[in-house]
């Protein structure tokens, strides 16, 4: 399930992609948009069927060494706790996403699929939490779900082979691949012994988040010459040239948030693009940000043009 955070992600991703490319057309823009966050679906659900790739790869290392000429003991009665883990099973069982992978046409058939997850699987072999989870004399679901977000956050998410994958799968993963992993590691939390598993919605409230994540990027496209000229007044004899087009395109959804966006506080805005400024621009954006945000809220609240519903939203 997308928040907010990562719409307003994903929203910077296409806007910097457009204005960077001088496109025209925003409705392109728009339907990109679409295929994008329709994309990062199809990677929540590719990685959520990657335990049970691992269980039958471990499956098939089991069956192999009980074929050798001469097995051992341990061949011929191998440690089955992790093909027998609570929460792979769960989710190897889970009608519901299967049905909806079925349905989306996201599966790991083919002999390449296999052999990558018999490499993946061999290379967890080797990792210390296998090995720990494999010797540990506890049992329980709760001991089953402590492995499985080691084991997702060492060797799945961490992936050279899946990075491979889905680098040539679409242009648009390998930006999504840290969002969708947060999704799944979400999905494992939540999962509770007994129950039926159900994959998490791509949004908490879709026709809201639909409208707010659509909106913002269509308005900040259409509003964008005002933009300009307001963050040019704001900036004291500093070209525009200069400042880092991250940033200039971060200004400018925080400026559409605070005209176009009445629930949404002015401090909640400020604070969202100060921090995804951290981590997708420079190191020291989130105080360019801080600094020409205040002064473009204090603009509008002095022009009124700045109209939020509910007490405490202009603050």
């Amino acid at each position: 399930m997308l928040n907010r955070r990562h719409l307003r992600i994903k929203v910077l991703q296409l806007l910097y992609a457009h204005f960077q490319s001088n496109e025209q057309d925003f409705i392109k823009t728009d339907r990109e948009l679409n295929v994008s966050l329709d994309r990062m679906y199809d990677m929540y659900l590719y990685l959520l069927l990657t335990f049970d790739q691992l269980v039958r790869a471990a499956e098939n290392k089991m069956d192999d060494r009980k074929k050798k000429l001469r097995p051992s003991a341990e061949d011929l009665n191998p440690n089955m706790r992790f093909v027998d883990n609570q929460l792979i099973n769960q989710l190897s069982n889970a009608e519901e996403l299967n049905e909806i992978a079925k349905k989306r046409k996201v599966n790991w058939l083919g002999a390449e699929s296999q052999e990558m997850f018999r490499k993946m699987f061999n290379s967890i072999l080797e990792s210390e939490a296998y090995v720990l989870y494999m010797s540990n004399g506890e049992s329980g679901y709760e001991v089953d779900r402590a492995f499985v977000l080691q084991l997702f956050k060492d060797s799945v998410a961490n992936s050279p082979w899946l990075y491979n994958f889905f680098d040539e799968k679409s242009i648009y993963w390998m930006d999504d691949l840290d969002l969708c992993c947060s999704m799944v590691l979400k999905t494992i939390k939540s999962m509770k012994p007994g129950e039926d598993f159900s994959p998490l919605p791509l949004y908490k409230d879709p026709a809201d988040e639909s409208t707010f994540v659509h909106d913002l990027l269509r308005k900040t496209i259409q509003n964008n010459v005002e933009y300009d000229a307001l963050i040019t007044d704001m900036v004291d004899n500093w070209e525009t040239e200069r400042i880092a087009k991250m940033d200039m395109v971060l200004l400018k959804m925080g400026m559409t948030e605070l005209l176009f966006f009445q629930s949404i506080p002015a401090k909640v805005t400020l604070n969202e693009y100060i921090e995804i400024s951290k981590f997708y621009s420079t190191p020291k954006s989130n105080i360019f940000i801080n600094g020409i945000l205040d002064k473009i809220i204090d603009k509008f609240k002095s022009e009124k043009r700045m109209i939020k519903t509910g007490r405490g939203l202009l603050d």
